[in-house]
């Protein structure tokens, strides 16, 4: 008997990370689809539990969550105030989740672009000067990839994104390696809506295994102007997305 009570009495502590994740959810959706604007203050707790019917605990928890991913600060006496999105974390996955199509309109598919051009053609010059043979052998593998998913949007990105983390990794720069890991979830949104706007991925398709073949020859500058071409190629399809108003759901 006392076995099953303490087994009882364990089950909300289980259950809660659950709830406070979906709660956590909820409000992050609401404040970057715009139903608390940025400088507005957020409701009492007590609204907040009655709004996602939970109590004061998980809400507070999950207003610790969205503190840290930048979406709200507490100010004494004030309340919780929904933060400028300049000040949002927007590689974080959950918020580009959340953000939806809103992500178009925010620019951050440009920026993640602009970032990109920093740092991949710099990558891509030390990888052909660094990279392992089983990185190079890692790099044709998401070709591979990449041709055998044929129509399947889903497929073809996965591969795509992990295409230019293994050629960051394969910088052997450490601010490139852990930047691999930092941009992933923006990198792969950000590719599944360039790839989706893709009239034929093949051209794509091309100049990464021409980058793959600079590596294998040790030709750095001919690896960092293929990344250049691979990044034109994607601001021009960001750029049909965009201008058509695409969403950047499948």
């Amino acid at each position: 008997m006392a076995g099953g009570r303490q087994d009882e009495g364990h089950r909300p502590s289980l259950r809660r990370p659950r709830v406070r994740h979906t709660v956590t959810a909820a409000i992050g959706a609401d404040i970057c689809g715009g139903r608390y604007p940025p400088g507005t203050v957020l409701p009492r707790e007590n609204d907040l539990c009655a709004t996602y019917g939970v109590s004061r605990t998980v809400v507070r928890e999950s207003l610790k969550v969205l503190e840290t991913k930048g979406l709200v600060r507490g100010r004494p006496r004030v309340g919780t105030i929904v933060c400028d999105r300049a000040e949002w974390n927007v590689l974080d996955a959950q918020i580009l989740e959340w953000m939806g199509p809103d992500v178009l309109s925010a620019d951050l598919l440009g920026a993640i672009l602009e970032a990109r051009r920093t740092v991949e053609p710099a990558a891509a010059g030390l990888a052909a000067e660094r990279a392992s043979a089983q990185e190079i052998a890692d790099l044709e593998r998401a070709c591979d990839e990449m041709a055998a998913a044929a129509d399947d949007l889903e497929t073809f990105t996965v591969a795509d994104a992990r295409f230019h983390e293994i050629l960051l990794r394969a910088s052997h720069n450490q601010v490139f390696h852990q930047l691999s890991s930092i941009i992933h979830a923006a990198l792969s949104h950000a590719l599944h809506v360039s790839n989706r706007a893709a009239a034929q991925r093949e051209e794509a398709l091309s100049v990464h295994r021409e980058l793959v073949d600079a590596l294998r020859l040790r030709d750095a500058g001919r690896a960092r102007a293929c990344s250049l071409r691979i990044l034109d190629l994607a601001a021009r399809d960001l750029s049909t997305a965009i201008g058509a108003g695409r969403p950047p759901g499948p």
